[in-house]
């Protein structure tokens, strides 16, 4: 009886973590909670919650917040899980082909550029420029999540695309914080990083597994990385890299539920939005307009032009049984920028101000992508049941 109790009250917990769809959904409600408590009558605690000052040893030189700890360290975390992601899809997956890669990897390219040149059009002449990483990013979990809530409306083949899209266009953010989005270069730091990776290299070669030293070491790794002028985030997919191929998949699941329903809704508690009293004034900035524009428009349409530029050289071919307004529209999908981009929002523009408005253009962008992309498919699928 008391089994049958606990697989009654497990299974759906169980079925909610393995339906993509719910981790989209999960984010979206820990956003709209942190907006509207950060705009509230309890604002002012809620912040100082998570800029809580943490004391530390000085010469330790750690985050010095719960604010900081989330993105520098847990976030860290995170990219250790989309780092072990892309090499698996690099060896084994859809990337470790070059015909099957081709097209992802040309429409990832596309879907980078064009945002990150139409901010640079729309904020060009301000102070602002140095925001044009955010609209490049696609936040994978919200994308598929809303793919998967349209059903047989978006074929298995264009998932797939998807997901590989996804999965290059984060190794393009990953690089890109790692050049742009650091401080000035610490190179004792560096060096000690580089011994760091080569010791966790060497580790993955032996036959026999030592889990504690290759925690001791990534945790080295990690503040190395933290303190020599690249973002620390950057420590969790150099770590992934040298993950051996057999532990992947082990790794990859612990790490599922903690990251996806712990450490990204916490993110999203975290870094909240503050409401301008001048709303108006907000959506009409040029920071604003040039990352909702970036999304909505930079994507699909740097998607569809590197794509159509691909198969008309010949060069490679569409997805089984896509056609172009499928691809467009999931190019809108593509268009969801959420965590990754909020991310790079905190990284590009340390005035909260900035942060805040960025982040209104993020969700902005996202949540229209997200419109016109299921209207886009949606059209499309009817149009296709009714020729048939």
């Amino acid at each position: 009886m008391l089994r049958k109790v606990r697989r009654q009250i497990l299974s759906p917990i169980h079925l909610i973590i393995r339906d993509s769809r719910s981790l989209g959904i999960i984010l979206s409600l820990c956003a709209l909670i942190s907006i509207i408590v950060s705009n509230s009558a309890l604002g002012n605690n809620y912040l100082s919650f998570w800029l809580t000052e943490i004391h530390l040893p000085g010469p330790l030189n750690l985050p010095h917040s719960l604010l900081h700890w989330v993105n520098d360290f847990f976030m860290a975390i995170f990219f250790f899980l989309v780092g072990m992601e892309i090499k698996r899809e690099m060896l084994v997956g859809e990337l470790s082909d070059i015909k099957k890669a081709i097209v992802p990897i040309f429409a990832a390219v596309g879907g980078m550029v064009a945002p990150a040149i139409i901010f640079t059009i729309i904020c060009r002449g301000t102070a602002f420029t140095g925001g044009w990483g955010i609209p490049m990013a696609t936040d994978i979990a919200f994308s598929l999540g809303v793919a998967s809530l349209l059903g047989s409306r978006v074929p298995l083949s264009l998932k797939v695309f998807l997901t590989a899209l996804a999965i290059i266009d984060d190794l393009g953010a990953i690089a890109m914080i790692a050049i742009f989005y650091g401080g000035a270069m610490q190179w004792i730091y560096l060096f000690g990083a580089a011994l760091s990776v080569g010791a966790l290299y060497m580790l993955s070669k032996i036959h026999k597994r030592y889990p504690l030293l290759q925690f001791i070491m990534s945790m080295v790794l990690w503040y190395m990385i933290f303190n020599s002028g690249i973002h620390a985030t950057v420590a969790g997919v150099l770590f992934a890299f040298t993950i051996p191929m057999d532990q992947l998949t082990t790794a990859e699941r612990r790490l599922h539920i903690p990251v996806n329903f712990i450490i990204l809704p916490v993110f999203a508690l975290a870094n909240t939005i503050t409401i301008p009293a001048d709303i108006t004034s907000a959506l009409q900035h040029p920071l604003n307009i040039g990352i909702t524009m970036g999304l909505v428009l930079g994507k699909p349409l740097g998607i569809f032009l590197f794509c159509y530029l691909l198969v008309s050289l010949k060069w490679g071919s569409l997805p089984h049984n896509v056609n172009w307004p499928q691809l467009i529209g999931v190019g809108m999908l593509a268009g969801i920028g959420f965590t990754m981009s909020i991310f790079i929002a905190t990284l590009a523009f340390p005035l909260p101000e900035l942060q805040d408005i960025a982040k209104i253009g993020v969700i902005l962008g996202s949540v229209l992508s997200i419109i016109a992309g299921s209207i886009m498919l949606i059209s499309f699928s009817k149009k296709l049941t009714s020729d048939k």
